[in-house]
């Protein structure tokens, strides 16, 4: 399963409550391995600096397109002790950054992707600051109308919370 359960601040001082993993036995959750160069290694884990590196865990995960096991480099990264908790009214879940991996997911599944996403997901009691106008997330996208609808829509089926900017604790 995945939790909105990591919790720090980001470059800007902005309170952000971002994505972690936990094994739940019978649970699959889809997810998109990102390659990054062993010379971008060490950026990568001074950004991911919340979390702690699992290393060989390719046995765990299966390729969709060739039903194979991931490769014997592989890692994911887990929320470290100190920063895993839930995300509170000082550090919610950014909408820009929801935005980003909701979309990631519907350009490869669909509509289908984003449910699925959802589903496999705990925290939605977790409040989303309302940044898409003003991101703090610095690896934003903008969602064109009718995939921020579609979110947005989803997400109020969910009886998500939000804050705007002016309102943050």
């Amino acid at each position: 399963m995945r939790e909105w359960k990591v919790c720090g601040e980001g470059e800007d001082g902005q309170g952000r409550c971002a994505l972690t993993v936990r094994e739940q036995e019978g649970v699959e959750i889809r997810g998109i391995m990102a390659r990054e160069p062993r010379t971008g290694l060490k950026d990568l884990e001074l950004r991911e600096r919340r979390y702690h590196k699992v290393e060989a865990i390719g046995a765990k995960f299966r390729c969709e397109a060739g039903q194979k096991p991931g490769s014997g480099d592989m890692f994911l990264f887990k929320a470290a002790p100190g920063h895993r908790r839930w995300g509170t009214d000082t550090h919610p879940i950014l909408q820009s950054y929801l935005d980003c991996v909701l979309a990631g997911y519907f350009r490869i599944w669909g509509e289908e992707g984003i449910d699925h996403f959802i589903e496999t997901t705990d925290g939605w009691h977790v409040p989303v600051l309302q940044d898409r106008d003003r991101p703090h997330y610095p690896r934003k996208i903008v969602p064109g109308p009718v995939l921020a609808d579609l979110i947005d829509g989803k997400l109020a089926e969910l009886g998500v919370s939000y804050l705007t900017p002016d309102e943050k604790v």
